[in-house]
């Protein structure tokens, strides 16, 4: 193919996928199937790789998302994105209406989205910054992560010199659910609702990760336009429409107060029946000019307010409870409710949290309780209305409902935990935790297929998944030649990583990736590390205790040595493909900044942990040396203010000749 056919056919993938993208994710009219689609994507993409110089700021592919700066950068606000006044009742909403004073004016009435404000900035009609609201005035630069949200359009309908409109970004429920299961499945700490799931997203270092948990947004607002104008909110809403964003999804104009007040009932009544989450109704003046007017106060506009819904609470009877047994053998109280409708749906279910929470609220089966749903999405007890007769307080069991072995409570812990490795409940979460991205990365083997290899009882171990054949799963739903070949090619390749990879994908409790290659580092081998007394592994910078305690607690188990040792047989690499070439940088912390001009601050990392080092995140007084870079920001100021001393690149590689 030549330049010329490049470019033509690259146009006419990104027309072609650009208008079948709007199709699905802002007109929800999808006309064409997900594999034309993708077929079509990977086309694109393949050209793009082949000619750089064809990527555009409007391509598909920019969606995709690669690593983002270690900081964000500050962004100043031109016109502040200020909040609003909260009213709880109608009487206050009222009160509002009366304090406008005007019989003439009209409002909007829209549904309030619970995420996250941010500012999207168009010239020409191409999206150039995106930034989060912060406090009003400076926010932070998000616009690499906010290019992955597939309902912010690119590229504008219209070339409008430049526009600057306000949106939320949020996680539908669906969304969310399926992020909460998967970080109970892998032990980790589950988001409490979507606001902070969306919230927590859009501020990821890599933007790989925020195009992973498949946020989306809706624009409620113009801040500045430049080429049109435009005189009323209602205007500006269908105007945004025309251009090719995501509005709010039902605003109506009202002349009557009483009507504005119905729609927020109505509103209310629906909450609970929509796909996302909102925590309350805004009426908004509608002619700008009655706004200038109006003007602000020094915290929010006079022209609007927000009503805030009251979390709806329930009560039903808790008629038994089930122990669910996480991955790291965590032993969770779930309460089994009589059926209540609660927020537009049927609740049966209930956290209980753990032991303490149970003993705190004094919960028996048989008794009455008030339920909720924490951030409208996973309902909890919020307390006892009545006891039911002759109840106890519940108390957990003894032994693990899944493989019969003796619980325990650990000191400073709320948890309870079965400590069997091979306790069945465990078996598939740590599998899937094994063969995840950031452990052994076996692309393929993700959480349904791994369910799936369980099931057929193929494997019943991580090691296991390094003797499956491509035979073994060609009887597989889902698996043709193809596939089962790659995916056994995926294990095959996954036998080189590097040793810091496989102690982390055991999932060791208290042992993260960090402390994962400290280990790898420090001691060259698996071999090393299993014969190593709680006193040597102390003996690492970053070590305690309990994380020791933890380590050789683990490598002690006889269940851990036959997984190691069939681990080994089969393959897996066991060594440190990192090289220790000294120990100069021993006991010395570096924190790194800014763009650095001709190395990567991975690759600096890396080269810090060579030399016996270590890295961190924040600048502080134990901070040896900040490496700073171009346009490095706060972490500069802050080193300076402490006394931390600097140094550039050429200072940094003079100290590793």
């Amino acid at each position: 193919m030549t330049l010329n056919e490049a470019k033509i056919r690259a146009e006419e993938l990104r027309i072609f996928l650009n208008y079948h993208s709007k199709k699905y994710y802002i007109d929800d009219d999808p006309q064409i199937s997900d594999f034309e689609y993708d077929k079509a994507l990977r086309e694109l993409e393949n050209i793009e790789n082949d000619f750089p110089n064809l990527v555009t700021p409007d391509s598909p592919t920019q969606r995709v998302g690669g690593m983002a700066d270690n900081r964000f950068e500050e962004v100043h606000h031109a016109v502040p994105m200020e909040s609003l006044q909260d009213a709880f009742s109608f009487e206050e909403l009222e009160s509002f209406d009366e304090k406008i004073g005007d019989s003439t004016v009209t409002y909007v009435v829209e549904p309030k989205i619970d995420g996250l404000s941010v500012s999207l900035e168009y010239r020409d009609g191409v999206l150039v910054r995106g930034s989060t609201r912060g406090d009003g005035v400076v926010g932070e630069d998000v616009t690499a992560n906010l290019r992955t949200i597939k309902t912010i359009p690119l590229v504008l309908n219209e070339k409008i010199p430049f526009l600057e409109v306000r949106g939320e970004v949020y996680m539908p429920r669906e969304v969310f659910l399926s992020l909460v299961e998967k970080q109970e499945i892998n032990g980790e700490k589950p988001f409490k609702n979507p606001r902070n799931a969306a919230a927590g997203s859009l501020r990821q270092k890599s933007s790989k990760i925020a195009a992973e948990r498949n946020l989306s947004i809706f624009v409620f607002n113009i801040q500045q336009i430049e080429g049109k104008e435009i005189t009323s909110h209602k205007e500006s809403l269908d105007y945004l429409k025309t251009l090719g964003f995501r509005t709010v999804p039902f605003y109506n104009e009202y002349k009557n107060f009483a009507d504005v007040l119905g729609e927020i009932e109505r509103i209310g009544n629906e909450r609970g029946n929509l796909p996302f989450d909102i925590d309350g109704a805004v009426i908004k003046v509608n002619n700008f000019a009655k706004r200038k007017e109006l003007g602000s106060t020094s915290k929010f506009p006079k022209w609007a307010v927000a009503y805030k819904y009251p979390p709806e609470e329930k009560e039903t009877k808790l008629t038994c409870v089930e122990i669910q047994v996480g991955r790291t053998g965590v032993l969770t109280p779930v309460a089994v409710l009589e059926p209540v409708l609660l927020a537009g749906s049927t609740v049966g279910r209930a956290t209980m949290h753990n032991e303490d929470f149970i003993r705190e609220k004094g919960i028996s089966i048989g008794d009455t309780v008030i339920v909720r749903k924490a951030g409208d999405i996973i309902p909890e007890i919020v307390s006892v209305a009545k006891k039911g007769e002759n109840t106890e307080v519940y108390t957990m069991p003894k032994i693990c409902p899944s493989c019969g072995s003796a619980v325990s409570r650990e000191k400073d812990e709320a948890a309870i935990r079965c400590h069997n490795p091979e306790c069945p409940a465990q078996l598939l979460r740590n599998i899937i935790h094994f063969c995840s991205r950031d452990a052994m990365d076996i692309e393929g083997l993700g959480e349904a297929v791994v369910e799936v290899l369980v099931n057929e009882k193929l494997i019943s171990s991580v090691a296991d998944i390094y003797y499956l054949k491509a035979e073994n799963v060609l009887s597989l739903e889902r698996f043709a030649e193809k596939s089962a070949s790659n995916l056994i090619d995926a294990i095959e390749k996954s036998k080189e990583n590097d040793l810091a990879k496989l102690i982390f994908a055991f999932g060791i409790r208290h042992i993260g990736q960090k402390a994962a290659k400290l280990l790898a580092v420090n001691f060259g081998t698996l071999e090393k590390i299993m014969s190593a007394t709680k006193e040597e592994i102390l003996l690492i910078d970053g070590f305690g205790e309990i994380m020791a305690d933890s380590a050789v607690e683990f490598f002690s188990l006889e269940q851990t040595r036959k997984m190691v040792e069939e681990l080994k047989n089969a393959g897996v690499n066991m060594n440190s493909l990192q090289e220790v070439k000294d120990n100069r940088f021993q006991g010395m912390t570096f924190v790194l900044t800014g763009t650095l001009p001709t190395m990567s601050r991975n690759e600096a990392s890396e080269i810090i942990e060579g030399f016996s080092g270590k890295t961190s995140s924040s600048v502080s007084k134990k901070t040896t040396y900040v490496l700073a870079g171009e346009d490095a920001g706060s972490k500069l100021t802050k080193a300076q203010t402490l006394g931390i001393k600097i140094i550039n690149e050429d200072e940094f590689k003079a100290m590793i000749l």
